[in-house]
Order: C-alpha cells, then sequence, then structure tokens
C-alpha cells in the first residue's frame, strides 16, 4: 500500500450474506471514500440475510442494495486487507496482504435479536480496523 494509494479492505464470510455484509456496510459507512470496501463469499447466498439487513437498519446504515458475491483471486490479490469470517482455508493467499481472522457467530437462520450483539461486535471491530488502518498508513 503506497501513500497516495487507497487502502482497501475485503470482507470474507461463507455466504456473504451477513457478517461480511454487515462490516462492508459500517466500513463504507464510517470511513465513507477514504477507504476501499469489498465482501464476498466463497459459498454466496441468493440474498443478504433479512435480519442482517434490519439490524443495520437499525444504526442507520442501508444494505439493501447489497448483493452476495463469490470469492475471486482477483478480489484477494487487489485488498490490502483480508479479514475472514469462517470461511476457512477457502480464501487464498498472497505475500504482503494484512490477514484477519474474526471469530464471530454466524447470523444465517437467526432473528434479530440474535443478529443485534453480532452486529455490534462487528462495528467494535471496524472501528479498531480504521484505527490500525489510519496508524500504518500515517508510519509507512
Amino acid at each position: 500500500m503506497s501513500d497516495l494509494a487507497k487502502p482497501s479492505v475485503l470482507f470474507v464470510c461463507v455466504h456473504n450474506a451477513g457478517r461480511s455484509q454487515m462490516a462492508a456496510g459500517f466500513l463504507t459507512h464510517l470511513a465513507g471514500d477514504h477507504i476501499d470496501v469489498r465482501s464476498a463469499g466463497s459459498l454466496p447466498a441468493d440474498q443478504v440475510n433479512p435480519a442482517a439487513i434490519e439490524a443495520m437498519a437499525e444504526v442507520g446504515i442501508d444494505i439493501t442494495g447489497a448483493q452476495p458475491k463469490v470469492l475471486t483471486t482477483e478480489a484477494v490479490r487487489a485488498s490490502d486487507y483480508v479479514v475472514t469470517m469462517g470461511c476457512g482455508d477457502a480464501c487464498p493467499v498472497f505475500p504482503g496482504k494484512t490477514y484477519l481472522d474474526w471469530q464471530l457467530d454466524d447470523p444465517a437462520g437467526e432473528g434479530l435479536e440474535t443478529v443485534r450483539p453480532i452486529r455490534d461486535e462487528i462495528k467494535r471491530r471496524v472501528e479498531a480496523l480504521i484505527s490500525e488502518i489510519g496508524t500504518r498508513r500515517s508510519t509507512a
């Protein structure tokens, strides 16, 4: 990542329907256009989890337009940070990338009451990631 290039983050979970979509929504909302945000899944679902959409709407973030996408080697190669959330070994590894593995419960099939604490933990981790990216860029 050069000083002039915008950092990029890829969030990966199995279905790209819950955790990675919420994380991408938070990062886009909190970082604006200062960070390129991507998300993908090793086995993408047909649609974003309705409980994840509702949970994000509660905090003022609209992810209704998001669509699950398949994880590609190109998406990983184009990202400075790759954050995995339960996708196991499906994510290709390239030198020079920062890999983070966030152990988070899978909200698939869960109701809003279960999804809220997952959402809140994702927000906390995204805020910490923004700080880490800012610190690394300022010392680069």
